[in-house]
């Protein structure tokens, strides 16, 4: 039905003596609509309706992607509509109620009915700034890119009070230590700690709840000590003491994960933050309308400094974590990338971490080698590279050097003097062994060994220093031959070296009357 048959509905209904109420329900139309046709005479919304056929509209150059979403994606929301098209159009600029009021019309043209899910909650005041987090576990099933189907765990925490939320998703189930670890990134995430966290009965958690003493599993007590927690755990069907929580769990299925493509668990986590930071705390809240963001400006001054951080929890053990290494020989770890040595994509797939003193520690097996240790960051988004990574810089030098000394008599002293160079430049140690090497193959033994004598003894550790030396010994080496009965012994003349013979010189000596004759006078 197009929009003038609706209008002329609404008309005929009236006459029947349907209440205005009445008829938007019966056509499916919302009562604002139902006023805006009716203040219309008939030529007035023919004329509206061919308008509104030939403008364009912001969102027409989407219109494929949407319908395609849409048609894949019967209950997929206007809001999740708007999200997916700011992640995949990151300088689109559209309102709220654009975004609805065009995907409506497409519902509309399309016939693509939408299952609307309802559920009730009983109202609960605020708690104050920074008084209360509430934290939850949640399960989604999510479709592969080769069109399986892994199931995701993930937990959620949320302040009550600016309803900033933060999440982490995992490919397993959550053990008491992955739920320490989440604490500790979501304390870092608020910039603080709350003066009260609200639970739902796990078994992560809680061992019983006791009449009211709680009894919680012996690691997270010994946590829950360490970081001065008051907990409180929510009573059995008593949904509405966490029903911030409740609506979190829900937001995330049904706008973040819904629909999307699984790839990696990494991954998956660092879109899950952007979502945070795009869709999650940016958007308005429907009970607050405010934007958590802002809100929660004003509410991380009141939460308690996080003194220092526990290491002892936050750390894994090698035997647990594993990483997938990506083609850019790089892993994720806490929404940032940490360089693994080149190559490492194309021996291996996974490797193993362990995080110890601020360091993560990079394991090439469970038990095997350590390949790589980083400083970690506490940014976002960062790469951490250590400068041996970005190209195997050892790789044959080793042997090369061992080449280019076996052109020398002395074979140890050749490969001491070049270690010397190769700690001078590091960096170059392959261009210095070509200089020297193609210098010695152009050169007789004997010079090539006493120009190494000579770079060892002044100390000069550098190709274009033995280089020169070569040179120099072989345009004296003539002029200091000294034993000719053993013509492969060489005498160098030392730089500083004088000729003797100076010394044995005498001057000139005139007789007396010579000058007294040039000067005229007589003796």
């Amino acid at each position: 039905m197009d929009k003038f048959e609706v209008y002329m509905e609404i008309r005929q209904l009236l006459g029947q003596g349907f209440t205005k109420t009445a008829v938007a329900n019966r056509l499916g139309i919302s009562r604002p609509t139902l006023y805006n046709y009716l203040d219309k005479s008939p030529k007035e919304m023919a004329d509206w309706i061919d308008s509104i056929k030939t403008k364009r509209k912001k969102l027409d150059p989407y219109k494929n992607q949407i319908l395609k979403w849409l048609k894949e994606n019967p209950d997929m929301t206007a809001a999740q509509v708007e999200d997916w098209l700011k992640e995949r159009h990151k300088d689109l600029e559209v309102s709220e109620s654009t975004v609805r009021s065009y995907v409506r019309s497409i519902r509309e043209e399309y016939n693509i009915p939408k299952e609307i899910i309802t559920r009730s909650y009983e109202a609960v005041p605020d708690p104050e700034k920074g008084e209360q987090v509430q934290v939850d576990f949640g399960e989604t099933w999510q479709e592969t890119i080769d069109k399986r189907k892994i199931k995701l765990y993930f937990i959620a925490f949320v302040l009550s009070h600016s309803r900033q939320k933060y999440t982490e998703f995992l490919d397993r189930p959550f053990t008491t230590r992955d739920v320490i670890r989440s604490h500790e990134n979501a304390f870092k995430w608020y910039e603080g700690l709350p003066h009260e966290i609200v639970y739902d009965q796990d078994s992560l958690i809680l061992v019983s709840e006791n009449g009211g003493n709680l009894i919680l599993t012996k690691e997270f007590e010994s946590y829950r000590q360490e970081r001065r927690l008051k907990l409180r755990v929510c009573r059995k069907a008593d949904p509405e003491s966490k029903g911030r929580i409740e609506n979190v769990i829900g937001y995330i299925k049904n706008n973040f994960a819904k629909h999307r493509t699984f790839t990696n668990i990494d991954r998956w986590n660092e879109d899950a933050l952007k979502w945070l930071e795009r869709t999650g705390n940016y958007k308005i809240h429907n009970t607050t309308k405010k934007r958590p963001v802002d809100v929660f400006q004003e509410e991380k001054k009141h939460l308690r400094p996080i003194i220092q951080e526990l290491k002892n929890y936050y750390s894994n053990p090698v035997s647990s974590i594993t990483r997938i290494v990506r083609p850019d020989n790089t892993i994720l770890y806490e929404s940032n990338r940490y360089s693994v040595p080149l190559g490492t994509f194309n021996k291996q797939k996974e490797v193993y971490i362990a995080v110890k003193n601020s360091e993560l520690l990079i394991y090439k097996t469970r038990d095997g080698d350590l390949i790589a240790k980083h400083k970690i960051s506490h940014g976002k988004g960062q790469l951490i590279q250590n400068k041996n990574h970005t190209r195997d810089r050892s790789k044959g030098i080793d042997s090369y050097i061992e080449t280019v000394a076996d052109y020398f008599t002395d074979f140890d002293l050749a490969k001491a003097y070049i270690t010397e160079i190769r700690k001078v430049y590091p960096r170059y140690i392959r261009d210095q062994l070509q200089i020297i090497l193609r210098k010695i193959k152009q050169t007789k033994q004997q010079i090539i060994d006493l120009a190494l004598a000579e770079c060892v003894k002044k100390k000069l550790f550098c190709a274009t220093d033995f280089v020169d030396m070569v040179i120099y010994i072989e345009r004296q080496r003539q002029s200091y031959l000294t034993n000719q009965e053993d013509s492969n012994k060489v005498f160098i003349k030392p730089l500083e070296f004088q000729d003797e013979s100076i010394y044995n010189t005498t001057t000139q000596q005139r007789d007396i009357n010579e000058y007294i004759t040039v000067l005229g006078g007589t003796k």
